[in-house]
């Protein structure tokens, strides 16, 4: 099954109990720029870059343009605290396929709202007619793996040593969750 290159062309926003994902733009910025430089943020993504302001102001205002990905901001819906990101990227539409990551910075973690931003966004890639949602997930983040497999995302595999962090090496799950299994 072959989806459009552009299939993420027309993104809106997607409502949840608990949280919203609103197209990814400048309006976030700041709250963005901190979470990207949150310790425990960068060390669950693997991120040693420094982040330029400039660049990711850049970066955020050419999101629309992109329509080969969907990039949100991840809202709780009380307040329209920004929280963080969910991306589905790497579409490769011969194959109905695409990866999806996220981001949510330290605070705002455990307490169900990136498994419902996970929800909202592959059930958006099902949605659309991709097939299948992949990720990778250190094996040291076992609270975003139990998250995904709660999910529906399965283990496919195992790379070891691929990030160097804090003096040792760590390994990195490749997970799938295919359309239909979505929980």
């Amino acid at each position: 099954m072959i989806v459009p290159d552009d299939v993420f062309r027309d993104r809106s926003v997607l409502h949840g109990e608990q949280v919203r994902l609103e197209p990814l733009g400048p309006a976030v910025l700041e709250d963005y720029l901190l979470a990207l430089d949150d310790p425990e943020v960068r060390r669950l993504t693997g991120s040693h870059a420094e982040h330029d302001r400039t660049a990711v102001a850049r970066w955020l205002a050419t999101r629309h343009e992109h329509h080969d990905r969907a990039d949100w901001a991840v809202v709780r819906s009380e307040d329209g605290a920004f929280l963080g990101e969910a991306v589905l990227n790497d579409l490769d539409p011969d194959n109905a396929s695409c990866n999806f990551r996220i981001l949510l910075a330290g605070p705002h973690q455990g307490r169900g709202y990136g498994t419902e931003a996970v929800r909202l966004a592959v059930g958006d890639a099902f949605a659309r007619g991709l097939h299948r949602v992949s990720l990778t997930v250190f094996a040291f983040n076992a609270r975003a793996r139990r998250v995904y497999e709660k999910c529906g995302f399965v283990v496919e595999g195992r790379c070891r040593d691929v990030l160097w962090w804090d003096g040792r090496w760590h390994d990195e799950f490749v997970m799938a969750v295919l359309a239909g299994e979505l929980r």
